[in-house]
């Protein structure tokens, strides 16, 4: 693997045969490999694994994330030789090859993450050893990565996922499928609409809530969402998730910003401002709010993370409108914030009980 500012590290290939470039990040989570390299938030991306050993468990059909993943490719120290779970149906490596992901082991995980935490996040390239270096490095630097990265994973065509209680329309940027699984925990009939939806789209659906979910890339990109927002808020409780907890910062006024780094991982601690009650969380963004930008009088910060200090939650003073940076789905991770789930139910039932009153 090469990097842009022209360090090499040398490994063993496996998964697809194929070239791939994206930007290089890190993940610290334990597990979970396969729900991370599914969620579309790391499109476009390579992900490097900081446990040294990766596939022990193999991969089934349960934990998809998405069904065509955008992850470009995978780093890790050590794979598995033999996998054992009884869930599992086939190997890491099987399930990179058809996926069509190039990954790469042997790799000294721990220099490489040291250099993103210092130097910040670059583009990278897995190229074959026998490859020219020179026009490698050439074709690296006149790569462009991290362009309209919600068209590519976004539906293109709206779809259910029937339930028989509240009527929810989720806005797709980039959704992970464990999102639609606690809606439908929850019973929810939900439908999921293309990123590029507009307010009246929505609003002809009368739904009782709207989802924005996460998604990839840089959340200014999308100035027709953050239209869209600002006219739904008014009218209906929205929840935003991660890309979606941007999204509605930008609508209120707020800024964004491209962190050094970001946050990828699932131990990620987070502190809700109110209570002061502190859940481990599960995170991927490159991406975050600045707080020097939030209007406190229009929008309260709810949660902070521990060890940056980074806004992590939001929620309106005037509409039913709220948001988190991490996701309470928590897959994989932690489920102690899978709660605020029920607190948009509960958003949402208030809403009717005033309309029915």
């Amino acid at each position: 693997m090469i990097l842009e500012d022209g360090s090499i590290f040398k490994g063993e290939g496996f998964g697809a045969t194929i070239t791939t470039t994206g930007e290089v990040v890190f993940t610290t989570g334990m597990t979970g490999y396969q729900e991370a390299v599914t969620d579309q938030s790391f499109a476009n991306q390579i992900l490097v694994f900081t446990n040294p050993l990766i596939g022990n468990y193999g991969v089934n059909l349960d934990d998809y994330e998405s069904i065509e993943p955008g992850c470009k490719g995978v780093i890790c120290h050590e794979l598995a030789r033999t996998s054992s779970n009884w869930r599992q149906q086939s190997s890491f490596a099987d399930f990179l090859t058809q996926m069509k992901i190039p990954g790469i082991t042997g790799i000294d995980t721990r220099a490489l993450t040291k250099k993103l935490r210092s130097v910040g996040t670059m583009k990278g390239r897995i190229i074959d050893s026998t490859d020219d270096f020179e026009h490698a490095f050439s074709q690296l630097n006149a790569t462009v990565v991290n362009e309209n990265l919600v068209a590519q994973v976004s539906t293109s065509k709206p779809y259910p996922n029937p339930g028989s209680k509240r009527n929810v329309v989720v806005i797709d940027f980039g959704l992970k499928h464990s999102i639609l699984r606690e809606l439908a925990k929850r019973d929810c009939n939900t439908i999921v609409l293309p990123y590029s939806a507009t307010a009246e789209d929505i609003f002809k659906l009368k739904p009782d809530g709207v989802l924005l979910s996460n998604g990839p890339g840089d959340p200014k990109a999308l100035p027709a969402a953050i239209e869209m927002i600002q006219k739904v808020e008014q009218k209906i409780p929205l929840f935003g998730i991660c890309f979606g907890h941007q999204l509605l910062a930008l609508a209120n006024g707020a800024d964004t910003f491209k962190m050094k780094f970001g946050h990828r991982g699932f131990n990620h601690p987070v502190k809700e401002i109110a209570s002061g009650r502190i859940c481990f969380t599960s995170q991927n963004h490159g991406y975050a709010v600045d707080p020097d930008s939030v209007n406190n009088e229009v929008m309260n910060i709810t949660y902070r993370e521990i060890n940056d200090n980074t806004v992590e939650g939001l929620r309106h003073k005037n509409y039913p409108a709220f948001s988190v940076q991490f996701h309470p789905d928590a897959a994989p991770g932690p489920h102690d914030a899978v709660d605020i789930f029920d607190d948009f139910m509960h958003m949402i039932d208030t809403r009717k009980d005033e309309r029915n009153a």
